[in-house]
């Protein structure tokens, strides 16, 4: 039980997120695969749903962002509407380090994207991102 506490609360992480929680769940705490990757799955969409609120919550998160919010819109707003859900799901999918539900997070703030659309679409980057990591821990994928 203690090793999938810590397992959920790595997943919470920045930056670790799944890429450290799975290798760690399944290498080094020896926890069966399927309860590494849920486990993971579970933290990380939780801290995404935690961030998303607390973004929308604060209108001072909001003010203090704005000119780095406006300046991303300016620079991305017409590659990233092109693609714009799609885009968001790549962003997470991609298991490398400031890919994963933290960007994704701040990302669907800047570019005004319903919440709970968010969450499903960083839901499904988390499947793909939680896949490739578990069957390179695997030494199924070789990198």
């Amino acid at each position: 039980m203690k090793h999938s506490i810590l397992v959920f609360l790595v997943s919470m992480i920045p930056v670790a997120e799944l890429r450290l929680s799975i290798p760690l769940g399944i290498v080094t705490y020896e926890l069966p695969v399927w309860q590494v990757f849920f486990i993971s799955i579970l933290g990380n969409t939780l801290i995404a749903f935690i961030l998303l609120h607390f973004l929308e919550r604060f209108s001072l998160v909001r003010k203090l962002l704005h000119f780095f919010c406006e300046l991303s819109k300016k620079r991305h707003s017409k590659k990233f509407e092109i693609y714009r859900n799609l885009a968001l799901v790549i962003l997470v999918a991609i298991p490398l380090p400031f890919t994963g539900a933290w960007t994704a997070s701040l990302c669907a703030f800047i570019f005004n994207i319903p919440k709970y659309l968010a969450i499903s679409l960083i839901f499904a980057g988390l499947l793909i991102s939680g896949s490739i990591v578990t069957l390179i821990t695997l030494g199924i994928i070789n990198i």
